[in-house]
């Protein structure tokens, strides 16, 4: 059971520069921050909606509706789009049967771009879930899915 919103609000809602790490802590507890949030936040952190939304829609990180069981989420950043992450993306897409930003219908699986895993000397990275993997390859690809049981 997550923790309640409102008790997540109170816990932020003093913090200089509080908004952000709330709605870490939202994600974090609900998977996603639901549009029916904002203004309960708004409300706590005296913002208008516009100006949780503007935060909620800036940021890639966070999502606005929840996502699938597993994550699967490929680094897009310069050096692993240096080091071959478009291909590696095409790859998953092809495997997962999804686009990136997308979720199977069955709920299995999410596909996120996101932009620096902190593993750029070790590009391409991706990450399922909270696992991190580098230098990953359309070759060790395969591995990677099924060790994580995504269904490919």
């Amino acid at each position: 059971m997550p923790e309640p919103l409102d008790t997540l609000i109170q816990q932020h809602r003093n913090e200089a520069g509080g908004l952000m790490p709330l709605l870490h802590a939202v994600q974090a507890a609900y998977g996603f921050v639901a549009p029916e949030m904002v203004e309960p936040i708004a409300k706590g952190f005296n913002l208008s909606r516009a100006e949780v939304h503007g935060v909620i829609s800036y940021y890639h990180h966070f999502r606005t509706t929840p996502p699938g069981r597993t994550v699967v989420q490929v680094c897009r950043a310069e050096a692993c789009k240096a080091c071959g992450s478009d291909g590696l993306m095409a790859e998953v897409e092809q495997r997962l049967g999804i686009k990136a930003h997308e979720t199977r219908a069955d709920g299995a699986v999410s596909l996120e771009p996101v932009y620096c895993l902190g593993l750029c000397a070790q590009s391409p990275a991706m990450q399922v879930n909270d696992r991190l993997f580098a230098r990953v390859t359309p070759e060790r690809l395969p591995a990677v899915l099924s060790a994580v049981e995504v269904a490919a």
